[in-house]
């Protein structure tokens, strides 16, 4: 099923970001920035041109049954200014190419522990292997992606 947006920016919108990331947690960090297909090529240039992407690759991730991407990046706190829009902080686990929020990360606990938060509970990550997890509106929510293509920076 195919939505029609209005406004290219009401994809984005259904997300929940946080916007107040504080700067000490920004060193090192994976970014994942949400676009379009036809914003995709001027994204990259635009974060190609204002950051330093370390390990000089960019990984374009399309959102299955959804007309979605995310590039997702590393970037160093030294060369961050300010947040891109339609962006979020993410973590990965390189095993199963599981990207998550710290938000989603203790709701989907909460989900497979009774509704209890507890840190030290073990996930199965290979029940969210090539994903996104991150919250809409406070829930859970799992975006399952594939990779779109890996832009090498010379």
């Amino acid at each position: 099923m195919t939505t029609i947006l209005k406004n290219k920016r009401d994809m984005y919108n259904k997300y929940d970001y946080d916007l107040n990331i504080p700067n000490d947690m920004l060193n090192n960090k994976l970014f994942c920035t949400f676009t379009d297909k036809e914003g995709m090529d001027s994204l990259v240039e635009s974060l190609v041109s204002r950051y330093k992407i370390l390990y000089d690759k960019l990984f374009i991730l399309e959102i299955l049954d959804k007309d979605e991407f995310v590039v997702t990046y590393n970037v160093d706190q030294g060369n961050i200014d300010n947040i891109p829009e339609n962006t979020i902080l993410v973590h990965r686990k390189k095993d199963t190419n599981t990207l998550y929020t710290i938000n989603a990360l203790n709701e989907l606990i909460k989900k497979l522990n009774g509704g209890y938060l507890d840190k030290t509970y073990k996930i199965n990550w290979y029940d969210y292997k090539n994903c996104i997890l991150l919250t809409q509106h406070n829930e859970l929510s799992q975006l399952n992606t594939k990779i779109y293509k890996i832009i090498h920076i010379d």
